[in-house]
């Protein structure tokens, strides 16, 4: 067996219940890289994991042995290229709990899933005088969609609060919701305050006044196990790229009543059962939504990534993140200059801060100078940070399975450095 080979196991299944992260960091060629001659210290996996041999190799394996087009042909490589995308639905059904394969469908990511669902449901069900609820801590993906549905529409967008220190304020929620709303879509984690939101509380509130509620779950799911019937959400969408799999794939899950009941989201290949010269007529669920070729690659190279993550298991995940996460909050803290956004109690693997009287841009140039990859500026959530808290932007750590403690500290005395150089 090769070294790459090697690395390519994902891990040694007679160790399960243990969390080594430099067998994890082994699965990683990225992190044997030097950025200004120094080590790689990667902490920007909010906004993108770093992808494991096994992904890799995958995307490989599909293009030399199986490339063909998918649910159309009789020949062999057509069959088993259908065979190995629909065995990564199923793999997604499993991992979310959902009840059946034609509630998974594939989009982009996230953002797509969002937008699928304004531009079907949303343009469905919401009226001239309607209402729609977000929260001010939403990403531009799951606000700018609404927003456009509403002004479209002539009706009104309301925002649930965020307090100072990062948590949705909640006691108006019942309130807010009236006979005339149509739908509520929120973040599970925020990507830019780490704050995990009680959904399911949410989703029983809404339920109780007959709305229906969508998930963002792109920031939840690396960290947290999600289970779509427990949850009782209605639709729910994160993206491949977050969770150590590839780009350009992501998952919409949605509750067949309303996946039967919206319209397709786009028009071609795959998503008609016949068209006349008089009409189409559209295929069933979930190749309604799945209009053209799909991006079959990297379908079939999501299903390892979704394996490492289920071998290594989300209470060694969330133990050793919040380890990482804890530790480095109460080093940052004892910096001078230091602000923290995002305080919640209950929190992903998530740390934004500034320092006063140093731009975000300027501490995120000398940290990469330092070899440290870190996120800075609104993080896509430019309402919530500019408007909420007052800031140009904020730097921001996030943390993944492959991050260390010999990192944060490395990180913690780079910001010292930056910080003395900055201020």
């Amino acid at each position: 067996m090769s070294t790459d080979d090697k690395r390519e196991t994902i891990l040694d299944e007679s160790n399960k219940n243990s969390f080594d992260v430099n067998e994890i960091r082994n699965l990683f060629p990225i992190l044997d890289l030097h950025v200004h001659d120094k080590p790689l210290v990667y902490l920007d996996s909010a906004a993108t994991t770093q992808k494991p041999f096994s992904v890799i190799r995958a995307l490989e394996r599909y293009y030399e042995q199986l490339n063909s087009n998918v649910h159309r042909a009789i020949y062999t490589l057509g069959e088993e290229a259908t065979a190995a995308f629909e065995e990564t639905r199923e793999k997604v059904r499993q991992f979310i709990n959902a009840e059946k394969t034609s509630e998974i469908i594939y989009v982009k990511g996230t953002t797509d899933g969002v937008n699928l669902v304004a531009s079907t449901f949303g343009e469905s069900v919401v009226n001239s005088g309607d209402n729609v609820i977000i929260t001010q801590m939403e990403h531009h993906s799951n606000m700018v969609p609404w927003q456009m549905l509403c002004k479209r529409k002539n009706a009104e967008i309301k925002y649930i609060p965020v307090d100072e220190k990062g948590d949705l304020v909640l006691d108006g929620l019942e309130d807010m919701i009236n006979e005339r709303t149509r739908m509520l879509s929120l973040v599970h984690v925020s990507n830019t305050l780490g704050t995990i939101n009680p959904i399911k509380k949410i989703i029983e509130i809404a339920h109780s006044r007959g709305v229906p509620v969508m998930i963002d779950a792109a920031q939840s799911v690396p960290h947290l196990k999600i289970d779509v019937v427990d949850l009782d959400c209605d639709f729910l969408t994160f993206s491949g790229h977050k969770v150590y799999g590839p780009t350009g794939i992501g998952i919409l899950y949605g509750k067949e009543k309303f996946l039967e009941m919206m319209p397709p989201y786009q028009f071609g290949g795959e998503m008609i059962i016949e068209v006349k010269f008089s009409g189409p007529k559209f295929n069933e669920l979930p190749y309604k939504f799945e209009a053209g070729t799909p991006n079959i690659a990297d379908a079939v190279a999501f299903k390892p990534a979704i394996e490492l993550v289920e071998q290594i298991g989300y209470k060694n995940i969330a133990d050793h993140e919040n380890s990482l996460l804890s530790f480095a909050t109460e080093m940052m803290e004892g910096i001078d200059g230091i602000r923290i956004i995002g305080n919640s109690d209950n929190k992903a693997a998530v740390m934004s801060f500034v320092i006063e009287g140093a731009h975000p841009y300027d501490m995120g140039t000398l940290l990469d100078q330092m070899g440290i990859a870190v996120r800075t500026g609104f993080h896509c959530t430019q309402p919530l940070l500019e408007e909420v808290y007052g800031l140009p932007g904020t730097v921001r750590a996030s943390f993944g399975i492959y991050n260390t403690i010999d990192e944060v500290n490395y990180l913690i005395d780079c910001v010292k450095r930056a910080r003395n150089m900055l201020v």
